[in-house]
């Protein structure tokens, strides 16, 4: 069987910690078994290798996200890269295509779906793999994965199945509904309906087959080229809805969403991350600080207190829910970043007159890593070393800096810089397009870069 796990989202709900590039799952805020902070990708990661999945994973995501995946997961993950945007029936069909044609996958093979941020026990991994016996016997379709509710909810869509269980566990669906009142939702619970976790399997064969039917190419590469105009469309409206036989294998264990912060805080395993105080007379208060400046929580109670470069919210935990209505009317570029080499955090964006821009950062390159051999258009760059020792090539000349130089970069010229020990850059950058976009990068890691740059043979 093969695991391909969703990863997007904006994570809107969890603002300001989350943003555009850095979506809920990458978040560390939960607490590993060595009391170590980890992401929710981590965590899942981590589970996925105890029942021996990892290797024949993958995990399916946007450009924005490929960074901070490669980060977390210390490049272990393969990745299915989307070019833009869609849905989850493009991104699954793609995968899908990838699985088949650069895998050369079977058609007979299982392929499980999952969301890449569930929080759950250990066993629910083990309930997955469950999955491929599940799909092999049934003759099924699609196989799915219904969590048993604890309380009725109207946040979920339910999944209910027939009366009657076939010997192997798993039960026919008669029907799906989604997100229903809570009276609604206490009948169903009494029907036997389970909650849709967004878990579920199939042969390959019959998402290529669907591929097929539809006129789109079952090569990767070819479907590849077509993505921008795939239709935006879940996969539940798509094939879901249509497909005839369906099965669910039950899930008892425990199971939850934290797209909130009043979920995620639950979980937490302390009340305070970052600089500041909470004071003793303040109840069930949760305090998260990515800034360098102390915030202090003095005789309130029953709040989530969470301040990063991208803004500071101050909520009511019942009411934390709502930020995702407000946060819509907010339109600024993410101000912390991680990347397969580190981390960035915006200090200051001006607009200045005729069309000038002066954006501040503050850089963060992990011992070992680098950035790419690149060159800009639109913008000159100062950088200021203020820790560690690295090596900085600029045109083609390779020098060592240290802590206290500084280096000026051109429109233009062609630079990179690999860290020795830890490095961190103050970079000021001016131009007319202070954007992402305005980077053309001609070599990725360091060892083309000496090759092709250097003329440093590989020994």
């Amino acid at each position: 069987m093969k695991l391909v796990l969703l990863s997007g989202g904006s994570g809107k709900r969890l603002w300001p910690l989350s943003n555009d590039s850095r979506s809920k799952q990458f978040l560390r805020v939960l607490e590993d078994e060595n009391k170590n902070l980890e992401s929710m990708v981590q965590r899942v990661w981590n589970q996925i290798s105890k029942v021996g999945l990892a290797s024949s994973t993958v995990i399916a995501t946007g450009k924005s996200q490929e960074d901070m995946i490669k980060s977390q997961l210390n490049n272990q993950a393969g990745l299915i890269i989307e070019p833009c945007r869609r849905d989850t029936f493009p991104a699954i069909a793609l995968a899908a295509s990838y699985v088949y044609s650069m895998q050369n996958t079977d058609l007979d093979e299982v392929i499980a779906i999952l969301p890449v941020d569930p929080y759950v026990d250990d066993q629910f991994f083990a309930r997955v793999q469950d999955l491929e016996e599940v799909v092999q016997n049934s003759n099924s379709q699609l196989a799915l994965i219904g969590v048993t509710p604890t309380y009725p909810s109207s946040k979920y869509g339910y999944i209910v199945p027939t009366s009657e269980a076939t010997s192997n566990e798993y039960f026919r669906v008669s029907c799906f509904t989604e997100k229903p009142s809570e009276k609604q939702a206490a009948s169903l619970i009494k029907e036997g309906a389970l909650w849709n976790c967004g878990v579920f399997a199939f042969k390959l064969g019959y998402v290529i087959s669907i591929l097929k039917e539809k006129g789109l190419p079952t090569k990767y590469e070819e479907l590849l080229k077509q993505y921008e105009v795939l239709p935006k469309i879940s996969f539940d409206y798509e094939v879901v809805e249509k497909t005839q036989d369906i099965v669910v294998l039950p899930y008892d264990g425990y199971w939850k969403d934290l797209g909130t912060w009043n979920t995620l805080t639950e979980e937490m395993a302390t009340s305070q991350i970052g600089k500041g105080v909470i004071s003793e007379d303040s109840k069930n208060v949760h305090l998260i600080n990515e800034l360098d400046i102390p915030v202090t929580v003095l005789g309130a109670s029953n709040l989530v207190v969470a301040a990063s470069p991208d803004g500071i919210l101050v909520s009511d935990k019942e009411a934390s829910p709502r930020i995702k209505e407000l946060v819509g009317e907010f339109d600024n570029r993410p101000m912390y970043e991680e990347r397969r080499w580190g981390w960035y955090r915006v200090l200051d964006y001006t607009k200045l007159a005729e069309n000038k821009e002066v954006l501040t950062k503050r850089i963060g390159v992990q011992a070992g890593k680098n950035l790419s051999y690149q060159l800009h258009d639109y913008r000159d760059e100062v950088w200021t070393i203020i820790k560690g020792e690295g090596e900085f090539i600029l045109n083609d000349q390779l020098k060592l800096v240290k802590s206290g130089d500084v280096l000026q970069v051109k429109s233009g010229e062609k630079h990179a810089i690999k860290a020795i020990t830890d490095l961190e850059i103050i970079e000021v950058q001016t131009g007319s397009q202070l954007i992402e976009e305005d980077i053309v990068r001609l070599y990725m890691n360091w060892e083309e870069i000496q090759e092709n740059v250097l003329g440093v043979k590989k020994a």
